[in-house]
Formats: structure tokens, C-alpha cells, sequence
């Protein structure tokens, strides 16, 4: 079995418990066998003399195996100069090729299945690929020890190239590799000092699928042709919830192209020769939806609701959950408080390739051919509804155009869509493509949520006791093995240095249940939760008469929190003593996925709405693998998250999202993205999360910033209404 799960680290213990969930078999557990080893059963394996992870061809060039896949994060580079490190490969031949699906050999080690997320890809692997480079490099040593009749401790190994500096013998990996490959790789190869690295923490390591990209040969999802292969769209209920009450296929089958008309558990499929007509039939379909168990009503009520839920007067079923308490709470409230509400709106994933899976099925064969992020999960749901094991899901991974959190559900919902449609195609491929339209209407939501705080602050001007209520869907309700508090809906408040700091806590979450889908957005809780936290801990600061970097490093020491300040003190250093003539400076600081981001953002009011100008992020993250990657995250995590303080909301109307394409859901443009300095604190710690920690500080650090030049607090997002 994996090893124990951290119950505070929700990404692991939700994902472990659906893999425990998936063992499931017939009602029982299959003793003796990890959920792992069922899983894996029928599943494809790489065949290399060097075990799962590294292949070596006769020319000498090094391929790793990643079980991670590219989203555009570019994790591949990481991933590959971790092994190219400890093998001592020339970095220039090497090479990233997507695992196949098989939970056993490629299982992310924090989840229990195969999958990308939670900003974990490095953090899992750096143990695991350190070893696979190591084991690698010693079976070369070996092998040419025997060939130089020398000790293998004398040997040195540069760029693919081992050595004896005694005999001023040499030969490469590729001269070497007929007799390395016999050797047994060893279970515990000795690992190189960090102090040593050449390769890792340089701006050596940059990505290596950087030219496909450009040049347009990178394959994704809608790349993919086969013969005889189907194109298929679905017309889903306008409504959450609705299902399809009855439909009149007799336009849509006139359609030139269109091959077949027919009801599938999530609406009404088309497949046709082309995508054009596959849009076409769909269009001239007549549905009627029945909507008696679906959502009508307003985001704008449905807030009015959460606001009586946090008072307590919303439904008895409703019950609060406590998640952080600690001191005398029914008597530290009195006198002068600060009070303070803030609410977040439902946001779309927005990536920039909508939804899409090109599936083949053949009695109980299944072949899946897409950007498959968590494909334990899509292999296990996919093997529900063909009737077969969840090994024999054959996935190919291909590269995605973006996920932010919508490719990792529990559902596998689009994935199992398209599994559907080609029970139907008679064997036929069939590619199940959503429109942004699709994606927007259709699709999963990072959660509306609200907030309420009272704080009151002690004779020092700081917090004495610090009341809270969360009002938010809980994303991960109704996954196996998942019992009480979801984690997703608190992190980031839960644990923070500034309730640590706190002598009476009194915090409690309301998880009101909406038949609108939810999902983890990148961030996942962070994503309100430092918001309010930090915007919250500046305008404490300007109540008790103290600077609002100063409130703070006072609150860290007492929390002992020196990972925050140390974050804080370096982005307070980097940014300078005073802001851009002009401009107004905002700071925050939050902890997410393992790793500290603290922000200095430069602000000015214009035309009536914020414009952000510098960005000075410092991060602790342990050893910075690839310190050109993190400085990518941290960009584009702050244009993610600074598009959505702006603009970002999806609301309804009735029921029915108003937002349907990007003219109606406003992003953040290249001219109106900051200039974002990164800056690494130093650490030899085991690396931890990237992907994520850029995206909710810059928020709260415009908020101060609009906060210092105006006094006015941010309490609604998103800044600039449509």
C-alpha cells in the first residue's frame, strides 16, 4: 500500500480514497491485492532494461518516462533534469515521453493514483526519478568498469560520457548500453550530494517542448485523425440538473453529414463526418428538458442565501463544522470590533482548449486518446460504463491546452461522454469535441463562496479573538472515503499563521448543497480564502495605527511562521524602498500546496478601474529545480489570478449561466498584464508546489494596494463588474 496520508492535505486525501473506492469489487476488496495492483491489471508497461522511468536507445539519447502530464506548466523540464542530473546525461539528448496508464508502475505517490495535480508532479517524483537516474548511471559504471578493468569507484560520468582518468579510457552511453543493459539496476543507488548539482537549480533547465509548440507538431486532442473516425457533439440541458424530457432528431438527420441522432445519459449526441455538421445537426435538434430538479434560481439570490447561512438562519439541514477553535469564544467579542464580509462568484476554468476525447471501443477493448490528467480515474469510469477492467482503458496522453483543475473530476465527465457515444459508433473511433460555449454552460465551477469575519484586537493591536464562517459548496462531496470536512473549502484559513497568532478562534464552515457542478480551480480554497485573509490582516493593521508589513512580521514571529517571513522580507527587499512615482504598493502573503508566495504589487486607479504595473513575488518552494519554470508559474499564475480579481465571474440568471464565450466572460489581456519579478528563496528542502501558489496572493495584494490609496476595502469580487 502507499504510505499514510497527511488527513490536512486534502488533494491526498480525496484522491486516495477514490482509489480505495475504485478497489471496490463487487461489493468487496480483493484481499491480498493493493488498489494499485487491480487497477493496473491488463495495463500497458514500458519495456526498458532500466526500469519504468528511463529508456536509453542505441544512439545514446536519453528518453524519461513521465507519468505527469504537460499542461503548459512545463513540468517535463523538471522531471527530466532530475534524471539527467543523477545520470550525468548530456541534457541536450534528452528527451519526455508520456507514461501509459498504468497505476502501479506510474501512481503519483501523494494521490495513490496516476494523475496531475494539487502541484505535486515534482514534489512526488523528486525521490523516485532521483533514483531512476542514479540506478541508471551506476549500471553504465558497471558496465564500463568491466570494460576498462577498472574500479567503478574511480569512473567519472559527464554528459553521457564515463571515464577513467587513470587510463584516459572512455565510451559513451551509447557504446556502453549492450552491456548496461544486462546489469540489474540496483534498488538503492548511492545519491549525488545537492552540492554537487550541475545541471538542477540553473537556467540550463528550460522545456523541452518548447519547438513543437512553436512550430505547431505538438499533438493535441483535436490533431488527432483516424480512419473512419466520427465527430460527435452533445447537446446538454441549459439548466444544471435538467434532464432531456423527450427531442425531435428529424432536422438534424437531414443534415449532409450527419450519421446518427441519439439520448446518452448527459443529453442528446450527434456524430457526423465532420465537425461542421456534427454542429450543424446539433443546432437543428428540438429538445425539450425537464427541469424539475434543476437549478433556477439567480446567483444573486443564491448569495442572499449564503448571507443568512453565515448569521445562521438559513435551513436546519444546513449544519455548521468547525475547523478551527480554540480559547473562550462565547465572551471575547465585546466592545469595539471589526467586522467585515466578502463574497466570491462562481469562475470558469476558461482554458484555452474547451473539453474534448477521442475514444474507441470494441466489445471490451477501449482505446482513449486525449489529454488525460488524472487517468486512473478516467480509465475507472470509462471501464463502468464499457463493462471491462480499468487496466484495459488503453490511454494515450497527449499534451493539454490548459486544465487549471477542469480535467481532474471524479466524474471523468466529458471523457465518460465520449466513452458513451462510442458504444454506439459500432467500433468506429469517435471524437467528442465541447465548444467554448459547451465549456462555459456546461462545464464545472470553481465554487460562489462568502465570507464573514470578526475580529477583535487586544490592548497590542492585535488579534485577541477572531471569529469566522465560510459559506461554499463543498467540491469534494460524495467521493469514496470522503467523511466530514472537506478540506477545500477552509485551507488557507484553516492553519494560517495569523490564527495561530490568535489566543480565541472561533471558525466554522456552512457546505450548502447546489445542483450547479463544482470543481478544485487552481488553487482551490486559496483562491478566496487568501483573500480574505490578507486583505482582512491589512485593514487590521490600519486599525491599530501599524504598517501593514510590519503587522505582519510581528504576527509571523509570534505564530513562528519564518517561511512567511522570510518569503516577505525578500519581496520587500526586491521590490525596493518606495513604489513607482505614481503608484501605490500592496503586499500579501499566502502558504499553498507546500510552498510560501509573498507579493509587492504596484497599483493605480485608471479610467476607473485598477491597472497593475510591478509584481515583485518571492517564493519558497525547497530546491528550485527549474528555476526558469518557477518564474513561468509565478507569471502566469498571477495573470490567472489577477484576471480573475478583475473580471472573472460567471452568474446566473434563472438558472441559466449568463456567460457563454469569452466576449461575455472578460480575461485579462496581454496589455494589461503586469511585469512579474521572481525571486527564489534559497532552501534545500524537498521541493514542493509551483503550479498553484502564484494565483491567489496577487488579489489581496491589489486590494491593499487600492486599500493604501484609498481607504476604501475590496469586499466583492470580482473589482471590475460586467
Amino acid at each position: 500500500m502507499n504510505a499514510p496520508v497527511n488527513p490536512s492535505d486534502l488533494s491526498t486525501a480525496t484522491r486516495r480514497g477514490l482509489i480505495v473506492g475504485a478497489a471496490m469489487v463487487g461489493g468487496s476488496l480483493l484481499v491480498g491485492c493493493s488498489p494499485a495492483d487491480i487497477l493496473s491489471l491488463g495495463a500497458q508497461k514500458v519495456d526498458s532494461a532500466f526500469g519504468p522511468f528511463v529508456k536509453i536507445g542505441a544512439d545514446g539519447w536519453v528518453t524519461v518516462i513521465s507519468k505527469h502530464q504537460e499542461m503548459g506548466q512545463g513540468n517535463h523540464a523538471g522531471l527530466a533534469a532530475i534524471v539527467a542530473e543523477e545520470l550525468d546525461a548530456d541534457w541536450s539528448k534528452v528527451k519526455v515521453e508520456e507514461a501509459p496508464a498504468n497505476a502501479k508502475l506510474y501512481g503519483n505517490t501523494l494521490m495513490g493514483v496516476q494523475g496531475t495535480g494539487g502541484s505535486t508532479a515534482i514534489n512526488n517524483s523528486w525521490d523516485q526519478l532521483r533514483k531512476a537516474g542514479a540506478g541508471a548511471r551506476a549500471m553504465f559504471v558497471q558496465a564500463a568498469a568491466a570494460r576498462f578493468g577498472a574500479q567503478a569507484g574511480d569512473l567519472t560520468v559527464k554528459d553521457g560520457v564515463v571515464s577513467d582518468p587513470k587510463s584516459g579510457k572512455s565510451a559513451s552511453f551509447a557504446e556502453l548500453l549492450p552491456d548496461a543493459a544486462k546489469i540489474k539496476p540496483p534498488e538503492n543507488p548511492t545519491l549525488k550530494d545537492p552540492k554537487t548539482f550541475t545541471l538542477i537549480g540553473t537556467d540550463r533547465v528550460r522545456r523541452k517542448d518548447s519547438l513543437a509548440k512553436a512550430t505547431g507538431t505538438a499533438r493535441y486532442t483535436q490533431d488527432v485523425q483516424l480512419p473512419g473516425m466520427l465527430v460527435a457533439m452533445v447537446a446538454h440541458s441549459p439548466r444544471f440538473g435538467g434532464k432531456v424530457k423527450s427531442f425531435d432528431a428529424a432536422a438534424a438527420k437531414q443534415v449532409p453529414g450527419v450519421v446518427d441522432v441519439f439520448e446518452i445519459p448527459t443529453g442528446v449526441a450527434v456524430t457526423a463526418q465532420n465537425t461542421f455538421a456534427a454542429r450543424q445537426g446539433r443546432d437543428a435538434l428540438k429538445v425539450t428538458w425537464d427541469d424539475d430538479k434543476a437549478e433556477k434560481r439567480g446567483s444573486d439570490v443564491i448569495l442572499a442565501e449564503y448571507k443568512q447561512i453565515a448569521a445562521g438562519k438559513g435551513p436546519a439541514e444546513i449544519k455548521a463544522q468547525a475547523f478551527e477553535t480554540k480559547g473562550d469564544a462565547a465572551n471575547a467579542f465585546g466592545g469595539d470590533v471589526f467586522r467585515a464580509s466578502y463574497d466570491f462568484p462562481f469562475l470558469a476554468h476558461a482554458t484555452m482548449e474547451p473539453m474534448n476525447c477521442v475514444a474507441q471501443v470494441q466489445g471490451n477493448s477501449v482505446k482513449l486518446t486525449f489529454a488525460s490528467q488524472v487517468q486512473t480515474l478516467d480509465q475507472l469510469n470509462v471501464a463502468k460504463v464499457v463493462g471491462t477492467l480499468p487496466g484495459a482503458v488503453e490511454i494515450e496522453t497527449l499534451f493539454a491546452g490548459g486544465s487549471f483543475g477542469r480535467r481532474a473530476n471524479q466524474d471523468s465527465d466529458y471523457v465518460v461522454e465520449c466513452a458513451h457515444v462510442a458504444k454506439k459508433t459500432g467500433g468506429k473511433p469517435v471524437k467528442l469535441v465541447w465548444t467554448r460555449e459547451d465549456d462555459m454552460t456546461a462545464g464545472k465551477y470553481r465554487p460562489l463562496t462568502y465570507h464573514d469575519v470578526v475580529v477583535k484586537l487586544g490592548a497590542d493591536g492585535f488579534p485577541a479573538a477572531w471569529r469566522h464562517r465560510i459559506v461554499t459548496q463543498s467540491i469534494t462531496k460524495g467521493m469514496p472515503m470522503q467523511k466530514g470536512l472537506d478540506e477545500t473549502t477552509v485551507e488557507g484559513t484553516k492553519g494560517s499563521p495569523y490564527l495561530k497568532a490568535t489566543p480565541v478562534v472561533d471558525a466554522q464552515v456552512y457546505m450548502p448543497e447546489l445542483p450547479v457542478p463544482v470543481l478544485w480551480w487552481r488553487s482551490v480554497g486559496a483562491t478566496h480564502t487568501a483573500f480574505v485573509m490578507e486583505h482582512t490582516i491589512d485593514q487590521l493593521a490600519r486599525k491599530a495605527g501599524q504598517d501593514p508589513a510590519a503587522y505582519r512580521k510581528a504576527l509571523y514571529q509570534k505564530a513562528g511562521a519564518a517561511r512567511h517571513l522570510a518569503a516577505l522580507n525578500l519581496a520587500l527587499e526586491k521590490a525596493g524602498p518606495t513604489p513607482t512615482p505614481g503608484w501605490t504598493r500592496g503586499v500579501a502573503v499566502h502558504e499553498s500546496f507546500g510552498s510560501v508566495v509573498a507579493q509587492v504589487a504596484e497599483v493605480q486607479v485608471k479610467d476607473g478601474e485598477p491597472k497593475v504595473g510591478r509584481v515583485v513575488t518571492a517564493i519558497d518552494c525547497g530546491v528550485a529545480v527549474s528555476p526558469d519554470q518557477i518564474a513561468a508559474q509565478m507569471e502566469g499564475g498571477t495573470c490567472y489570478g489577477l484576471s480573475a480579481t478583475l473580471f472573472g465571474q460567471v452568474t446566473l440568471k434563472d438558472g441559466l449561466v449568463e456567460q457563454t464565450n469569452f466576449d461575455t466572460y472578460r480575461v485579462l489581456r496581454i496589455n494589461e498584464a503586469p511585469q512579474v519579478e521572481t525571486h527564489i528563496v534559497p532552501s534545500g528542502e524537498h521541493p514542493s508546489g509551483v503550479g498553484e501558489p502564484g494565483t491567489p496572493v496577487i488579489g489581496p495584494a491589489v486590494a491593499n494596494a487600492i486599500l493604501a490609496a484609498t481607504g476604501q476595502a475590496t469586499n466583492s469580487l470580482p473589482m471590475v463588474k460586467a
